[in-house]
């Protein structure tokens, strides 16, 4: 299929460099509305350029747009390309507001053409393990999941010396007026609803801790917040996010016979690891691995460079959902109750607020190698 890419900032790297683990995908070409960032990406990868997004959604060629542009730009570039007739992959969250969202779901729909989201990690060899373990039964009924996704004290870190490969900075900026929650919440949110199905109601809390970022703001985020989720299925999840706390992105899901755990979401092939409950003590066993899926495994060049992330394999579920006639697993309305559920922890009011969902999806299906 071939694609574009609008929005040639930080995150672009990591597609570009896993692109090559999917030779359907054919990048036509990119674009920025910052034009020097464009040609220099372009000319590190060896990519045409636009000049404007106009020429990109006039391009016949072009078939699906992958939207990575700032968070602010997301529902007004992905409208664009879906009035354009034009597919859209775009970065998380799909806006920033849930109604724009919802409209942007029914322009698909209405239009005939898809509409998905990242985060795609829901995909990794790690995910599909976990969520095949929790299937068969290995653990019995889960119960409770506790989810972390504490990034460590970014504020206080050097941030300003980050950059990616093509030399771009940190957007430190966006990323603490977005905040912490609308960044990477999704990480563990595309898991727990794969797993279990639509959540119900969320029960949350967030606090901005460090008013003084370091940088000047226009606004400050929360830059932590925890979440209770209710799952229709009866899962009840504790979801903690931040950059305060020490980095920690581990998963912990806990069954009326034993527990199964994840040490970071972030690399696709994580350790899945298995502890039963003792029939007769009802303690825990010794925590041993358990055996992993391995159905798609990357080429070793990406693999070291994307810290074990394949982002561009979300892109290339959306072209092959397109191709074969099938749902997409990172579909429109599945990334659109994510993105409900980041927004109702993010815009929680002081205290805890509690929020009824009213998103729905249809049953996701494992990837075929999971089955």
């Amino acid at each position: 299929m071939r694609i574009a890419m609008v929005g040639t900032g930080f995150v672009v790297d990591f597609y570009m460099m896993t692109l090559g683990n999917h030779p359907e995908l054919e990048l036509v070409g990119i674009m920025d509305r910052d034009p020097d960032r464009a040609q220099k990406i372009g000319a590190r990868y060896g990519v045409p350029t636009y000049a404007s997004l106009d020429e990109v959604l006039n391009d016949d060629r072009v078939q699906l747009i992958v939207n990575l542009t700032n968070p602010a730009s997301h529902y007004e570039v992905s409208r664009a390309a879906l009035q354009a007739g034009k597919h859209v992959y775009s970065e998380k969250p799909l806006a920033l507001d849930l109604e724009q969202a919802k409209e942007l779901v029914v322009l698909a729909r209405t239009k005939g053409l898809e509409l998905a989201g990242a985060p795609c990690n829901s995909l990794s060899a790690s995910a599909q393990t976990l969520w095949r373990a929790v299937r068969t039964g290995v653990i019995g009924r889960v119960r409770l999941v506790y989810a972390e996704m504490d990034d460590g004290m970014i504020p206080r870190q050097a941030h300003h010396t980050w950059n990616n490969w093509s030399g771009f900075a940190w957007p430190a900026k966006d990323e603490f007026e977005v905040g912490c929650t609308l960044e990477h919440a999704g990480y563990y949110l595309t898991w727990l609803t794969a797993l279990f199905g639509p959540a119900t109601k969320i029960e949350a809390a967030n606090r901005c801790l460090l008013q003084d970022k370091g940088i000047e703001l226009s606004s400050n985020a929360p830059d932590f917040s925890v979440a209770l989720i209710e799952f229709e299925q009866g899962v009840v999840a504790r979801l903690t996010c931040s950059i305060v706390a020490p980095s920690n992105h581990g998963i912990t899901v806990v069954g009326e016979e034993g527990v199964l755990s994840v040490e970071d979401c972030w690399f696709y092939a994580s350790p899945v690891y298995l502890q039963r409950v003792n029939p007769k003590s009802g303690a825990l066993e010794k925590r041993r691995g358990y055996p992993m899926l391995r159905g798609e495994e990357w080429l070793a060049r990406y693999h070291a460079a994307v810290s074990e992330m394949d982002f561009a394999r979300g892109v290339a579920e959306l072209a092959g959902a397109i191709r074969e006639g099938r749902p997409c697993r990172l579909g429109a309305e599945f990334s659109l109750h994510v993105t409900e559920i980041a927004l109702a922890i993010q815009r929680a009011p002081g205290g805890v607020s509690t929020y009824l969902t009213s998103t729905r999806f249809d049953p996701v299906a494992p990837m075929p190698w999971a089955k």
